[in-house]
């Protein structure tokens, strides 16, 4: 692919130029990758060796720790990076690069999230039937189309930004490469560009987000069908899910559900679904879940003997 315009670097203004705020700062950060890639590496460690998690819903869930460790990866490095560097700069393919990651992985997030509800919905509805729908092949298949939807997702923003000419100077007012703060920079009309950039990410994220919560609504209102112990289990795992889906998708739609603009907000949503999301995941996720505490309390005991 050819790029259209002359830019070879961007220079991003971070998140503080106070030398104090970026030291204290690279050491929150720091803090939370660990955390994070400990947190989810473990969870994927545990799906992989433990037989008994192999039922379709664990192996979406460390299918989704797996992404929030790569997603964590591809963010929060050059974060605590820039925060050791006065001048913060960034080529253009790196940045584009950045770009394309961080909507390859957000969109496959969103296809999981949707992959998890209906794994929920037949494992509530349909007991009996469960390994048959939600069989191997299945699983892969959906699992592939999550990786499809995600690179379909994720190809128009750089196609738009490769063919984006740039004014000077080419500061982006944020500390990683996304669309808004790039097409702030564009010297051109941007309303056509904006308008697929809203549709791709906002409009999808809305229209997800809505029927996540409609059917999960749906789920919870047919648990009093259900025994006591089983609507408690059921209850844990779509409440664990349920939170999942609001830390993901509410700073997304309040950055993307509205036109090219960049807000003093924007950072810290921005932060929050792309850095402290993934290291909170596995805390939802491992604290609500009996059978996934109990897996890592074997494989702890198995490693100390």
């Amino acid at each position: 692919m050819e790029q259209r315009n002359n830019v070879t670097e961007f220079m991003l203004l971070g998140l503080t130029r106070s030398l104090q705020g970026q030291k204290i700062l690279f050491a929150v950060f720091l803090m939370i990758y660990l955390v994070t890639m400990a947190g989810n590496l473990l969870i994927v460690m545990t799906v992989v060796v433990s037989p008994a998690l192999g039922a379709p819903m664990f192996i979406f869930l460390g299918f989704l720790s797996f992404m929030d460790a790569v997603c964590s990866t591809t963010v929060t490095p050059s974060i605590i990076i820039n925060l050791l560097h006065e001048k913060r700069t960034i080529s253009f393919k790196a940045c584009t690069s950045q770009l394309f990651i961080a909507h390859l992985f957000g969109g496959v997030d969103i296809i999981l999230l949707v992959v998890m509800a209906y794994d929920r919905y037949v494992a509530i509805f349909k007991p009996l039937h469960y390994l048959i729908i939600m069989r191997q092949r299945r699983c892969a298949l959906l699992l592939l189309l999550a990786w499809v939807g995600g690179f379909v997702h994720a190809v128009p923003h750089v196609l738009f930004v490769y063919n984006l000419p740039f004014c000077c100077p080419n500061v982006i007012y944020h500390f990683l490469c996304d669309m808004y703060p790039l097409l702030k920079l564009a010297c051109m009309d941007i309303y056509v560009v904006s308008l697929t950039v809203l549709a791709n990410g906002g409009v999808i994220s809305v229209a997800i987000f809505t029927i996540l919560l409609i059917s999960y609504g749906v789920i919870l209102h047919s648990l009093k069908n259900l025994s006591q112990e089983g609507r408690w289990k059921a209850l844990s795992t779509c409440g664990s899910h349920i939170t999942v889906v609001v830390l993901f998708f509410v700073p997304c739609i309040f950055i993307y559900v509205r036109p090219p603009s960049t807000l003093p907000i924007d950072k810290s949503l921005t932060l929050f679904y792309t850095v402290v999301t993934p290291m909170l995941n596995p805390l939802i996720y491992t604290l609500r879940n009996a059978e996934m505490k109990s897996a890592m309390k074997k494989l702890w005991t198995r490693k100390q003997n």
